[in-house]
């Protein structure tokens, strides 16, 4: 039990320390558009670089879990990550190709450190016997408020932008590499298993689970990207209160992956997504038309609830069958990072043509096809009865 427990805890720090890096890049996103001078369309493009790295890398990324294991796979995720961002912090205001490179490097890191985390995630849910996985990803998202927080203070008080995010991930990547060998030996495949293991790219249920995490990612994925330029653009606040609004979202979606992990014990993973995205789409609808603050600040909180577990629950769901959690994990996440490629250069064209506050409508609009598919994710039998069991 005390290897579960030191494994959990690695773990966890892990997803926070994903989410502390960033978030404190997303602080810095108001700053990329207006040091370079970008319309909403060219700064979609830039951000589109980091899911352009992410998205080459996972779909081997489980094939490389099997061969290296999780521990060898996340440091390399996090150096690559670190060596990214501080490529991109140098650039940033100077030289934009710079900037873009070193995204797209960024994105690579992330990607594979994003895969390797969740499957480690999985295989500590399994052993422990209960739902879990929504409070590492609960874990990011703390990561993710305290980056936001602090971002908004640096930039408040005019910290340079490659001190801050130099120094966040130098720091991260230090952390990670002294607790990942805490981490538990995923199953390993026979080698039929991993010849076969391309066959999750043909299984409707993986596939299903990974266009609902698609959608629900670009659900997180735009608050994350647009939310702070949106409420500078569209309700006239400083670009501290922005990134500042940006850390109200991910409070409140760290509160609801804490929440939403006895709620899916209790009620079931498709009862709960659907009460969720519900959720989401009413935040986003005052955000938008809301003219009073106390109103969009509800929006905000609304918003970070309802986009707090699709991506953590497609995760469990995608790693149901330990044998080949990896492969399945490594294609759901291909798919749902899929959002983050035409995410924001499709939500940054759209922001020139609407404005960028009244772009945030597309989430609203992509949450209604999205609940139909949302069953694909429900539990198999034997995992309902362990979760009825441990609760």
């Amino acid at each position: 039990m005390s290897t579960l427990i030191a494994a959990r805890n690695a773990v966890g720090l892990t997803f926070f320390l994903n989410g502390l890096v960033f978030a404190s890049w997303v602080a810095r996103i108001p700053e990329v558009r207006s040091s370079f001078e970008l319309s909403n369309g060219r700064l979609g493009l830039v951000l589109l670089a980091i899911a352009v790295g992410s998205v080459l890398a996972l779909p081997t990324t489980g094939a490389v879990i099997q061969a290296w294991g999780t521990v060898r796979v996340v440091r390399l995720g996090a150096a690559a990550a670190t060596l990214g961002m501080v490529t991109a912090a140098l650039g940033l205001g100077e030289v934009l190709p710079v900037t873009v490179v070193g995204l797209f490097v960024y994105g690579l890191g992330i990607g594979v450190w994003d895969v390797a985390m969740n499957v480690e995630g999985a295989e500590v849910e399994r052993g422990l016997e209960r739902t879990i996985m929504p409070r590492f990803h609960a874990g990011f998202s703390a990561g993710t408020v305290v980056g936001a927080l602090l971002g908004a203070l640096l930039v408040e008080l005019s910290v340079p932008a490659a001190v801050h995010l130099v120094g966040v991930v130098v720091v991260s990547l230090a952390l990670v590499w002294r607790s990942s060998p805490s981490f538990l030996p995923v199953v390993e495949q026979s080698q039929e298993q991993r010849v076969s293991a391309a066959r999750a790219w043909l299984e409707p249920r993986t596939l299903l689970i990974g266009v609902m995490v698609l959608a629900l990612a670009m659900t997180e994925g735009t608050a994350n990207d647009w939310l702070a330029v949106a409420l500078v653009d569209g309700h006239d606040v400083t670009h501290a209160v922005g990134v500042a609004g940006f850390a109200v979202f991910v409070l409140a979606m760290t509160l609801g992956r804490f929440a939403g992990t006895g709620l899916i014990d209790r009620f079931g993973r498709v009862v709960v997504l659907w009460g969720t995205m519900a959720l989401a789409g009413a935040g986003v609808l005052l955000i938008v038309f809301a003219e009073q603050p106390v109103l969009v600040v509800l929006g905000i909180v609304l918003w970070g609830v309802g986009a707090s577990l699709g991506f953590p629950v497609g995760m469990s769901a995608a790693a149901d069958d330990p044998v080949r959690a990896a492969s399945r994990v490594s294609v759901v996440s291909t798919i749902g990072y899929a959002a983050f490629l035409a995410g924001p250069p499709f939500l940054g064209f759209v922001g020139d043509e609407v404005g960028t506050l009244k772009a945030l409508l597309v989430v609203a609009v992509l949450l209604m096809p999205a609940a139909l598919v949302v069953p694909s994710a429900r539990e198999h039998r034997e995992n309902q009865v362990t979760a009825r069991t441990a609760s």
